[in-house]
């Protein structure tokens, strides 16, 4: 096999997202996106702290799964559920689904958040959400990334929200040989799967001024690759194993 061809490498390493919160650190697992594992994220020191949300009578619920019962308890389609039935549910731990607002006072300006749109239609709210909080804390927009694989809703988000910076998902395509389909979003990130993101794609992005952001990258092996190539961010659930890789490489 021929060695990766290096590209550019992040002078401190790769940043490190914690990915739905960061919820395995020293091997001891918290339920994902749960503010237990997004603060024990945070004073790890992470880069940044990605999210997902649902949007549900106004309310943005944060959580991964369309269907209630792998993480939180219930039965359901989230998007189907009236709120009093979603407030009622349990995370693992005893906590209940974190709302947007609730991880937004949590992180502060502590660190960058990512914010997963899942949901269907919620941009609107999602704008509301960082307006209101930004408005009663005199905090910035510099800090706050909006991402999704639905781009119709990427492309809602910079017309309702073109402070905040936009990072697209992208699902493996046999065809995906460009970046292109950022520069109509004027996306900040180009965000890919670790198992076909290539050089001449981070290439690519680099040159239409894009960062190289990639998910979801747990082994060492997989960090390496992604450095060689000139990665920028990577999505872990790991994130102390990350951060203490990026230490081991820089005291090399």
């Amino acid at each position: 096999m021929n060695p990766l061809p290096m590209i550019s490498s992040p002078a401190n390493g790769l940043l490190c997202v914690a990915h739905r919160g960061g919820p395995e650190v020293g091997g001891i697992s918290l339920p994902e996106n749960s503010l237990a594992a997004i603060a024990r994220a945070l004073t790890l020191g992470v880069y940044a702290v990605e999210i997902d949300v649902f949007q549900v009578e106004g309310e943005l619920f944060v959580t991964h799964d369309h269907h209630l019962g792998r993480v939180v308890s219930g039965q359901g389609i989230i998007t189907e559920l009236p709120l009093s039935y979603l407030r009622a549910q349990r995370l693992e731990n005893g906590e209940p689904m974190p709302t947007l607002w609730q991880v937004l006072e949590l992180i502060g300006d502590k660190c960058v958040l990512n914010i997963e749109i899942k949901g269907a239609d919620s941009v609107s709210a999602v704008a509301k959400v960082l307006r209101d909080y930004i408005s009663s804390y005199q905090g910035t927009y510099e800090q706050y990334i909006i991402s999704s694989f639905d781009h119709a809703q990427l492309y809602q988000s910079l017309q309702q929200l073109p402070e905040v910076k936009r990072g697209v998902l992208i699902e493996k395509k046999a065809s995906l040989t460009s970046a292109a389909c950022c520069e109509p979003l004027k996306a900040y990130s180009f965000n890919t799967h670790h198992s076909f993101i290539t050089p001449e794609l981070v290439q690519d992005a680099n040159k239409r001024g894009l960062k190289n952001w990639v998910y979801t990258v747990n082994r060492e092996k997989e960090w390496e690759k992604m450095q060689t190539i000139g990665v920028d961010a990577v999505f872990t659930d790991k994130p102390d194993q990350l951060i203490a890789f990026n230490q081991q490489r820089h005291n090399q």
